[in-house]
């Protein structure tokens, strides 16, 4: 009789549910999903939806060996195509940016570029861009790029558009 009700209570202990032991959780996760589709739904939005400003572009030539320059580590100078016998319009950067326009006669225009390139030089950065359209004509690019150059120290560099 007693191997019996050992025999039933062993067969009723293997029917019970074993149910897992958890330890108490100290700490609460968050789901931080919800908010990485949102982000990511925002920068899709706003990629979609910007477009670029076609009215500061330079229209750079081609050329087919070269390295490039890391802009970060650069000052840019942009020379635009001008009209006439006047100085090519030069703007401080990349593109035609108005608050950017390096204003004066070729004197004072050559002062303000070295100005910036000793300021640039300083703050560790010894590369200078020129970035000049098409039809910019080759005095202007050299004016320019002689302002530069009078700082010792730097290296100059053109800009130009790869071609494939």
């Amino acid at each position: 009789m007693l191997i019996q009700q050992q025999d039933q209570r062993a067969s009723e202990e293997d029917w019970q549910p074993v149910l897992p032991h958890h330890a108490p959780r100290d700490e609460v996760d968050m789901d931080i999903t919800p908010m990485i589709d949102i982000t990511f739904l925002l920068l899709i939005f706003f990629l979609v939806t910007s477009r670029p400003d076609d009215s500061t572009k330079v229209d750079l030539p081609d050329a087919r060996y070269g390295r490039g320059v890391s802009q970060r580590e650069a000052v840019i100078f942009s020379v635009i195509q001008g009209g006439g016998s006047r100085l090519a319009p030069v703007y401080l950067g990349d593109g035609q940016v108005p608050q950017n326009r390096i204003d004066g006669d070729a004197s004072q225009q050559a002062e303000r570029i070295e100005t910036e390139v000793r300021k640039s030089l300083l703050e560790g950065h010894p590369n200078v861009i020129i970035k000049a359209e098409k039809g910019v004509a080759h005095r202007e690019v050299a004016r320019v790029s002689g302002a530069a150059s009078s700082v010792e120290g730097i290296r100059l560099h053109f800009a130009v558009m790869e071609v494939d």
